[in-house]
């Protein structure tokens, strides 16, 4: 194998536990509510706890990957989280389950850019939508293995010592990353030097810089709401006992990961020059999924409309990777991965919030899903305005002023 996909294989183990400390709290949820003493309404501020802190920690996180290289972001991240994923297992209020799920959030949100930039530095532009899918994989893989594990672990230990299990792997994660990732990686400028102040200024004055950020901010409030909210939908709306579904809670996740496969290879290959309107179309998909979960009179097409979000929803990563880098200056990568996805955590902050406000109010999710499909919509139209550009680049370079990247859209 060569150190280009050991490197893959390395990142998609931090995301894979990544996501196990990240997802177990949505399994854990009803019974932290009814420990605790918090209704869906608080809760949704929990969960937002998190996005907030990912969201602060993203473009820091960039720049410091684009500063002193990815390993040592990608080191320090797993040690951080360990710590506060252990730490919610100690919580005894509201307000401190708040607060610690913050840090959390700071510490996941510095080693997000890093991967990617592992990415940007060593796959060519046409290998990178297939790259990201291999690494991206684990964002369904860790929620499909947390389900089961989760709920073995509530059923044998409650959920406090279900925290203190899961901060272990991340620790262990830390010392295999130190060994396996290189100190510093070797990249090939294309874009010539250029300074921050410079580079900043540019990429802000192009629409396609805030088609993707406005495009990842909107699909993820669908992708939040989605994975913050789906199982306390099954177990409050549809009564179904989370505890009792073990390997069956899976497989939603288990389509999402046939979903990043599917998209990564049409987007490396085939589509590689139809990106854009591949995301946009996957989309659309997922809100129809949606549609289809919340208004089915029965448990069994609910089940199938989630899953088939979840395929479209994770399908629609790996091409958006490789979009984002392609924007993106080869010397600031992280920082620019980072300016996006904090558009990204600000529709995952929003989410929770909303969605667990109208179940309050409403007593049904079903306005929150409305809310989801919107928002997936939207995001369909910000993929396909940014294919318009795209495309206008490539007819008429002299056109579009600022130009658009030095490679990968052409």
């Amino acid at each position: 194998m060569s150190s280009r996909y050991k490197l893959l294989g390395l990142i998609w183990l931090l995301q894979f536990v990544n996501y196990l400390d990240r997802v177990n709290i949505s399994v854990a949820a009803p019974s932290m509510m009814k420990s605790l003493a918090i209704d869906p309404g608080l809760f949704g501020f929990v969960l937002s706890a998190f996005t907030i802190g990912y969201a602060t920690m993203q473009m820091p996180g960039g720049i410091l990957a684009d500063r002193f290289g990815a390993r040592a972001v990608l080191v320090c991240a797993p040690v951080l989280w360990s710590i506060f994923t252990g730490l919610t297992g100690l919580v005894e209020s509201a307000a401190a389950l708040v607060a610690v799920r913050f840090c959390f959030g700071l510490a996941e949100g510095s080693s997000n850019a890093a991967c990617y930039k592992v990415v940007g530095d060593n796959f060519a532009p046409r290998e990178r939508a297939h790259a990201n899918s291999v690494w991206i994989t684990a964002l369904a893989a860790g929620p499909a293995f947390v389900a089961p594990l989760a709920s073995w672990a509530l059923r044998s230990v409650g959920w406090e010592n279900m925290f203190f299990l899961f901060s272990l792997p991340g620790l262990a994660l830390a010392v295999v990353l130190w060994f396996g990732v290189p100190a510093k990686q070797s990249v090939h400028d294309t874009d010539g030097p250029i300074t921050h102040a410079r580079g900043w200024l540019w990429l802000l004055r192009r629409p396609t810089s805030w088609l993707i950020f406005f495009g990842y901010l909107s699909f993820n409030i669908g992708f939040w709401g989605y994975l913050g909210w789906m199982p306390s939908y099954l177990a409050l709306q549809r009564h179904l006992d989370i505890k009792a579904l073990g390997v069956a809670a899976s497989v939603p996740y288990m389509f999402g990961l046939i979903g990043i496969l599917v998209f990564g290879w049409l987007g490396s290959g085939a589509l590689y020059r139809f990106r854009a309107p591949l995301v946009a179309f996957g989309y659309v998909c997922a809100a129809g999924c949606l549609l289809i979960a919340f208004t089915a009179e029965s448990v069994g097409i609910s089940l199938v409309g989630l899953t088939g979000a979840a395929f479209f929803m994770y399908g629609g990563f790996g091409p958006y990777a490789s979009l984002v880098l392609d924007l993106a200056p080869e010397r600031e990568r992280g920082g620019f991965v980072g300016f996006v996805n904090t558009g990204g955590q600000l529709g995952g902050i929003v989410a929770p919030i909303v969605i667990g406000y109208v179940v309050n109010i409403t007593g049904s999710f079903d306005d929150g899903f409305a809310f989801m499909v919107c928002a997936l919509a939207v995001s369909a139209g910000c993929y396909l305005g940014l294919a318009y550009f795209i495309r206008a680049q490539a007819s008429h370079p002299a056109t579009v002023s600022p130009p658009l990247t030095g490679r990968g859209l052409t």
